[in-house]
Formats: C-alpha cells, sequence, structure tokens
C-alpha cells in the first residue's frame, strides 16, 4: 500500500483542514489506518485511528472533540477534519496503514509500517 497524504497548509487559529490520505492498493479497505503527527523537535505522536470498517475510532486527548477521522473505502481515501485549530496543532502530519490486516487499530507507531510522506499544517496565532 502506498499513500498520499495531502490538505495541509497555513491558517489562523480557529480555522479549520480537512487532509486526505489517498491509498494506491485496492486491499486498503482491509487495514485500519492512523493519523499521526510530529512538530519540529518533538516525537512523531499518535492523532486518530480508525478500524478497517470504519465502525471504530479512537483519538488522542489533545484532539479528542476537534478532530474526527473518516474513511471512504470506495474511494480507498482515509481523512481527517480538523477544527478548532489551535498553534499547537501546528506539525507535519502523516497517515499510516496498520501492519496486518483485518486488525483492532493501535496508537502505537511501531504498529503502522506503511506511511504516507507527511503534509505540514501551520497555526497561526
Amino acid at each position: 500500500v502506498q499513500l498520499q497524504a495531502s490538505g495541509g497548509g497555513m491558517v489562523q487559529a480557529g480555522a479549520s483542514l480537512r487532509l486526505s490520505c489517498a491509498a494506491s492498493a485496492r486491499t486498503f479497505s482491509t487495514y485500519s489506518m492512523g493519523w499521526f503527527r510530529q512538530a519540529p523537535g518533538k516525537e512523531r505522536e499518535f492523532v486518530a485511528a480508525i478500524s478497517w470498517h470504519g465502525g471504530s475510532t479512537w483519538y488522542a486527548d489533545s484532539v479528542k472533540g476537534r478532530f474526527t477521522i473518516s474513511r471512504d473505502n470506495a474511494k480507498n481515501t482515509v481523512y481527517l477534519q480538523m477544527n478548532s485549530l489551535i498553534p499547537g496543532d501546528t506539525a507535519v502530519y502523516y497517515c499510516a496503514a496498520l501492519r496486518s490486516s483485518y486488525r483492532v487499530a493501535s496508537s502505537a507507531t511501531s504498529d503502522y509500517d506503511k506511511w504516507g510522506q507527511g503534509t505540514l499544517v501551520t497555526v497561526s496565532s
């Protein structure tokens, strides 16, 4: 599975952005997917994840209530809707696919082995 993230940009605090992650493989629908982010000088951290069937989602406490992860298996795409953005959300955002198919999503980066190239989100105050 090859992943291509897009949708990043520079916005002011309070704005919204929607990130997209397009997958190349027809097996996309069998993989749970995650979004992670990495701010300058910090480690990559979990943001959100969604099960392979889309029925279950998980969020980091820092984004709960503001971000929504979703997927469209017919379009081989996973989304991250980000609302009420704050400067602390500034980071490069990465989408990732879990190592094995038909497995519950995880918040651990080590459980993902397929990563997109990242898209930069910058939130100014």
